[in-house]
């Protein structure tokens, strides 16, 4: 990504009882219940600051464990996108629902119909949760779980009838902090319902399910809080490479092995703790909207990792989505890269601080010194929301950009963004 300075929050922080773990989030409007799923009961009758998330409290990554990369452990890699199932016979065939199509369900309603397409991801140093996309056994989840069994560990599945699965890996992108995963040797699941993140509004009512402090089958309920709020996770005890890994901006960051996530997230006050990582964030239709990533926390640094204090994350499942899509049929995913680096504008915006040399941003005809406020029609107010920005644009899609060059006077530019591959 881009340049900035140190003092990043830290994603994985440890539990009182040494287990690093998950957080997440919760769903919007009222509906009936989806396709194939059971009936309950009728349905019930129906921010903004210069300051950054990371100078109010510490943003925790919840994962199962802290570590490294994931090719030779949680099984080893798996036996490829040929050995998974197509994505057109579960959840990401389904079409986006259009927003509002259907009366919100009880929060009872939406547990029944969501609690059987929810799994705990279990590992030698943590756990973590997951969401099943398929009847035979592809499975949603943050990458960040998948530390949970590094160093040669084996990531286990385990399902709401208490039956287990060996889980081998399918694909992975750390930098958007999602993870395909298969349970092996498994038939007859319930895919989750497919949601549209696209269609969420502040204020609505969402449900987040998953493991908190292994406690799997965990319900609990919230509201939409904001959306599109720039969080910047990174694991601790690295360099603070703002954005670690590879670097959608193309700067000399990709060199940085610290696996750091950038989100453009939906920001939720539904209770979240250690374990709720990778578990669903869904709507009152039981229709998942979001994967539930990372929370803040006013832990700090230290070695205790607090609970929630109403502030938790999840990744857009629209983002997620294209990239599981990805991940399933070739293995890997791609990113958005603008191909600068940029440091905060003063006293707002996200000031180009280089551009590199026959990148999306020098073909667009930017230029160092150039400050961005805007994409589209959202206020970009530091670089941290340049780069969450960009990290979920489609690669290759096409970004409008509001610019000031000195004292000039705001002007538009139009950008068609790189593709790179994912690290």
């Amino acid at each position: 990504m881009d340049t900035k300075p140190a003092g990043s929050p830290i994603p994985y922080q440890t539990t009182s009882s040494g287990t690093s773990t998950p957080y997440g989030q919760l769903p919007p409007p009222p509906m009936p219940p989806p396709p194939g799923l059971p009936n309950g009961p009728s349905p019930a009758p129906r921010p903004k600051g210069r300051r950054r998330v990371a100078e109010l409290a510490a943003i925790a990554v919840i994962a199962a464990a802290v570590g490294g990369g994931v090719g030779a452990w949680v099984g080893g890699p798996s036996d490829g996108p040929a050995g998974s199932a197509p994505a057109s016979t579960g959840t990401l065939a389904q079409r986006a629902p259009t927003p509002g199509d259907l009366p919100a369900g009880p929060i009872s309603e939406v547990a029944q119909r969501v609690l059987p397409s929810v799994v705990q991801l279990v590992g030698s140093t943590g756990e973590g949760s997951g969401v099943v996309l398929s009847a035979d056994g592809l499975i949603l989840t943050n990458a960040h779980v998948l530390e949970s069994a590094r160093d040669g560990g084996q990531l286990t599945a385990k399902f709401q009838d208490g039956s287990t699965a060996p889980v081998t890996v399918v694909g992975q992108d750390a930098r958007a902090d999602v993870a395909v995963v298969r349970a092996r040797g498994v038939s007859g699941l319930t895919p989750i319902q497919l949601g549209n993140s696209d269609g969420l509004q502040v204020g609505q009512q969402v449900v987040a399910i998953g493991s908190p402090l292994g406690l799997a089958g965990t319900v609990t309920s919230g509201i939409v809080s904001a959306l599109n709020r720039p969080v910047v996770t990174q694991q601790e005890q690295q360099p603070r490479s703002p954005l670690g890994g590879l670097d959608p901006f193309g700067t000399e960051q990709q060199q940085a092995p610290a696996q750091t996530s950038a989100l453009d997230a939906i920001q939720t006050d539904a209770a979240i703790n250690p374990g709720n990582s990778g578990g669903p964030l869904v709507d009152m239709q039981g229709r998942i909207v979001g994967l539930n990533s990372a929370i803040a926390s006013l832990g700090g640094s230290g070695t205790r990792q607090s609970g929630s204090i109403g502030l938790g994350f999840s990744i857009p499942i629209n983002q997620a989505k294209r990239i599981a899509d990805e991940l399933i049929n070739t293995g890997h995913a791609n990113q958005a890269q603008l191909g600068v680096s940029i440091r905060d504008g003063q006293p707002t915006g996200a000031q180009l601080a280089g551009v590199a040399p026959n990148s999306a941003a020098a073909k667009a005809g930017l230029q160092p010194g150039d400050v961005v406020t805007k994409i589209g029609t959202r206020l970009i107010e530091d670089a941290d929301a340049l780069v969450a920005a960009v990290n979920s644009a489609p690669p290759g899609g096409t970004i409008s950009l509001t610019v000031t060059s000195g004292a000039g006077s705001p002007r538009n530019v139009s950008v068609t963004l790189d593709s790179v591959p994912a690290q």
